[in-house]
């Protein structure tokens, strides 16, 4: 039980006199749950539940069916933890300030990394600039395998020209986690580079969201 404890090592005590950036994912967990149950404590309920679902990872995806499959999990138990996976989902997915501007690749990529690092399908997204290179738009383009005919220029700079935009950003995530661009991606970025060239809204960076890593092709020389 968790009273057996020392008050020192309980998860909650140790929230409140270290913060929460000090506790593992089982005791973040427990703190959720409360309870664990005559023959088992809070702890070691969270421990299974990780273990179960092989971290977070797999986790942020459960069902309440699949939690209620784990011993000692309940509907109300189910429903707290997936009330607290959505709502940590949302706040993760918080838009910046619409007038935030992007400086660099990085700034680009911290901006949709939380986004687009989980998706298990590839996603084409669009922030369309202003002058001072502030967001005043985002956009999914496309949700499937990036290739040239998918990806096409007029999608793009539609939005752009209906947003008066001065410059776009492109951004896709490879469900793989590994950032590396294949071939097509290089294709696609040349023939945005080109007609943003002809329509005079330049197409600033395309970058790959892997798995908290990234690559800018404009880094790489292709923009």
């Amino acid at each position: 039980m968790i009273r057996d404890y020392p008050v020192q090592e309980r998860p909650r005590e140790r929230m409140l006199n270290s913060g929460p950036e000090t506790l593992a994912n089982h005791e973040l967990l427990a703190i959720l749950l409360r309870t664990g149950s005559k023959n088992e404590s809070v702890l070691q309920l969270a421990n299974r539940i990780i273990q179960h679902f092989e971290g977070l990872r797999f986790l942020k995806d459960a069902t309440i069916g699949e939690l209620k499959e784990i011993h000692g999990i309940g509907d109300a138990k189910a429903v707290e933890l997936l009330a607290a996976i959505e709502l940590g989902r949302r706040i993760s997915r918080l838009p910046f300030d619409e007038r935030f501007a992007i400086r660099s690749p990085d700034d680009g990529a911290q901006y949709m990394m939380d986004e687009l690092r989980f998706l298990q399908q590839e996603h084409f997204v669009c922030l369309y600039l202003n002058t001072k290179n502030q967001i005043i738009h985002k956009k999914t383009i496309f949700i499937g395998s990036l290739n040239s005919s998918i990806v096409h220029p007029r999608e793009v700079f539609k939005e752009g020209f209906r947003r008066s935009a001065a410059s776009i950003i492109c951004f896709h995530n490879h469900p793989s986690g590994d950032p590396a661009p294949s071939r097509e991606d290089i294709d696609v970025t040349k023939r945005l580079v080109e007609c943003g060239k002809m329509l005079g809204i330049e197409l600033l960076d395309h970058i790959i969201i892997g798995d908290l890593k990234y690559v800018s092709l404009k880094e790489k020389g292709y923009v």
